[in-house]
């Protein structure tokens, strides 16, 4: 599995604490030096099942800057996701990438039914 985090956020730390406490193993990728590529993010949010708005991170500053919330609605979903390619820490994380799955954002009783 792949755990894409930032490592300062409380949220993720939350994440990696559970993830190492259940004893599930995972390989570790930060989001701001190492950004998801279009690719990847097209192929996690297919997976997912989510609407594409959920990978987002709402409450960053970034996505507040550029008002995003006013400008995805007249985006295309290829567009939105080359925009998420640009810079991490416009990705809602942390992620969970299994063979079958996309886990984004934390909620401990989703990551526990999945795993």
């Amino acid at each position: 599995m792949l755990f894409v985090e930032y490592p300062k956020c409380s949220t993720c730390q939350k994440a990696k604490k559970w993830l190492d406490d259940n004893g599930v193993k995972y390989d570790d990728r930060h989001i701001k030096e190492n950004n998801p590529t279009f690719d990847e993010l097209k192929e996690w949010y297919e997976k997912s099942g989510l609407p594409l708005k959920k990978f987002f991170n709402t409450s960053g500053m970034l996505y507040k800057s550029m008002q995003l919330k006013d400008k995805l609605p007249e985006m295309s979903e290829d567009e939105q996701l080359q925009l998420l390619a640009t810079d991490g820490m416009l990705v809602k994380r942390p992620l969970l990438i299994g063979n079958d799955f996309v886990l984004c954002g934390f909620r401990e009783k989703e990551w526990q039914e999945i795993l």
